[in-house]
């Protein structure tokens, strides 16, 4: 079973960039695969980002395409979500989800696939 924390989340202006951080404690990270959902106040959680098992394969919404990165680094057992050029409309509360998956190059965007989730970090962007 895996634990996970999200931080580096604030209160940032439209145009501007945070990096969000997932810390996932417990054996073989590696195994996991990653993805990021966020969730607006009065709307249902939503996909952002997912990354496979070995980095080799990510996938985004089409809202957030070429403005976030999501990345790992399975020796520190984190995930990594940077948000660039953000507007009012990512305003939301950005979870971390993790599947132990045996395939080492899917991703998964759908969040009924994923089985551990954080507890989410607000991201809150100003115009």
């Amino acid at each position: 079973q895996v634990q996970l924390v999200e931080s580096g989340g604030g209160l940032v202006q439209a145009g501007g960039s945070l990096r969000l951080s997932c810390a996932a404690s417990g054996p073989r990270f590696s195994n996991y695969a990653m993805g990021w959902f966020r969730q607006a106040p009065g709307k249902e959680r939503v996909f952002v980002a997912a990354i496979s098992r070995n980095d080799d394969s990510t996938y985004y919404a089409e809202s957030v395409k070429g403005r976030f990165t999501i990345s790992r680094d399975n020796a520190k057992n984190t995930v990594y979500l940077q948000l660039n050029s953000l507007k009012p409309e990512d305003t939301a509360l950005y979870y971390c989800a993790a599947r132990l998956f045996g395939d080492t190059r899917v991703v998964l965007g759908r969040d009924r696939q994923y089985k551990y989730w954080g507890q989410g970090t607000q991201v809150t962007v100003s115009s």
